[in-house]
C-alpha cells in the first residue's frame, strides 16, 4: 500500500510504502516517526487514518482533478470552433469526443482512500465495500473544526502578544 500524508511535525509531503507490518510511518525530511495505530488494520481493511486519530475515511478516483477539469474546458474550448462555423455535427462530434475521453479515463483510473481530518491518501488498496464515497456533511465537520481550532490559536496568539 503507498501512503501520502503531510508530516504534522514539519508539514511536509511525504510517499511511502507501507505494510501491516510496520509499526511507524517515518518522514523522509524532519526523521521523525508517527507512529501508527495497532487496531487501524483489522480483517485485511483500513479501518482508520494512520497518521491522525481519524475513522472517517471516503474513496474517491486516484486522478488529477486539475487535468480534469481542463480536459473538460479544452473540449468546450474546441467545440466552439465547428460552432463558429456553423458545423453543429462537428460541434457535438468534439464534445461527445471530450466526454468518452472523459469516461474511459475514469474506467481505467483506480481509486484512492482519503482521510477526511488530514487528507492523507491510501492507494493499493480495495476498500470499496468498506468506505462510502465523498460526504459533504462529513467533509464541513471536519472543515468547521479546522477553522474553529485556527480561530482559537489566533485569538491565543493575540492575547498572549498583548500581556
Amino acid at each position: 500500500m503507498n501512503v501520502t500524508y503531510v508530516c504534522p511535525h514539519c508539514e511536509r509531503m511525504n510517499r511511502l510504502d507501507w505494510t501491516p507490518e510496520r509499526t511507524a510511518l517515518a518522514c523522509a525530511h524532519c526523521r521523525r516517526e508517527l507512529r501508527t495505530p495497532a487496531d487501524a488494520f483489522a480483517d485485511g481493511h483500513l479501518r482508520r487514518c494512520l497518521v491522525c486519530p481519524s475513522t472517517d475515511l471516503f474513496i474517491r478516483k486516484d486522478f488529477p482533478q486539475r487535468l480534469g477539469v481542463t480536459i473538460v474546458v479544452l473540449g468546450l474550448a474546441a467545440s466552439c470552433i465547428p460552432w463558429y462555423y456553423a458545423r453543429p455535427v462537428w460541434t457535438f462530434a468534439v464534445l461527445f469526443a471530450t466526454a468518452l475521453c472523459d469516461l474511459v479515463l475514469y474506467l481505467i483510473m483506480g481509486n484512492a482512500l482519503t482521510c477526511y481530518r488530514c487528507g492523507a491518501q491510501y492507494r493499493g488498496l480495495d476498500e470499496r465495500d468498506q468506505h462510502g464515497g465523498f460526504d459533504l456533511a462529513t467533509h464541513e465537520r471536519y472543515r468547521q473544526q479546522a477553522a474553529r481550532l485556527a480561530e482559537l490559536q489566533d485569538r491565543t496568539e493575540r492575547e498572549r502578544v498583548t500581556q
